[in-house]
């Protein structure tokens, strides 16, 4: 594999797992999300508003947060899920 090819294939660390196998991601995060109670559940303005501030965090790698090692894409959902730096 030449280093072009590798670079293309690194991955990005500001990036969130639906940047990766749209499909596959989409499929499993709905999934989780629809077994979440809408009470229990953010409006999809306050999961889209969860996963901006996320975005700008140093803390944020390949969609993992580096401070409690959760996936950032389902803890933004929980209506009653905190973010460990306390930005949300």
């Amino acid at each position: 594999m030449s280093d072009i090819d590798k670079k293309d294939q690194r991955i990005c660390k500001k990036c969130l797992l639906r940047d990766f196998d749209e499909a596959a991601y989409e499929e499993q995060i709905r999934r989780f999300i629809e077994k979440l109670s809408p009470g229990d559940r953010v409006s999809h303005e306050e999961y889209e508003k969860r996963l901006l501030v996320c975005q700008s965090c140093e803390s944020l790698v390949t969609g993992t947060c580096m401070k409690c090692g959760c996936y950032v894409e389902l803890r933004a959902a929980g209506k009653n899920s905190r973010c460990p730096a306390k930005k949300w």
